[in-house]
């Protein structure tokens, strides 16, 4: 895939093109190899120290923290269960009953 490219019915000269192509190539070649000698090791340090805190966070306050909040809420989980099923399914029930026989007839005239 090019990232320089000339569009469709515009052409400059041979030279041109192959220069131009050349040194985008050599200068993105040169300036990674640059920024990656002198920001990748002090980079690669804070990215392992982020991922190493955020690892550390997760293991031992996110999930515990996740674990007790399930645990406790099962209580409430129960009861809130209980309390649907006593009340809202005879309710419910009893709709479905009442609307169950209620038919419809579609006549088209002509």
């Amino acid at each position: 895939e090019d990232v320089i490219a000339e569009p469709e019915g515009t052409y400059s000269l041979d030279g041109v093109w192959k220069t131009s192509f050349t040194v985008f190539t050599v200068s993105k070649y040169w300036c990674y190899r640059i920024l990656s000698a002198i920001f990748g090791v002090p980079l690669s340090l804070i990215w392992g120290f982020y991922f190493a805190c955020l690892s550390f966070c997760h293991i031992w306050a996110i999930m515990p923290c996740i674990k007790s909040y399930l645990i406790e809420i099962e209580c409430i989980n129960r009861i809130f269960s209980l309390c649907i099923h006593t009340f809202c399914d005879p309710f419910y029930e009893a709709l479905g009953k009442v609307f169950s026989n209620i038919r419809v007839n579609l006549h088209k005239e002509v």
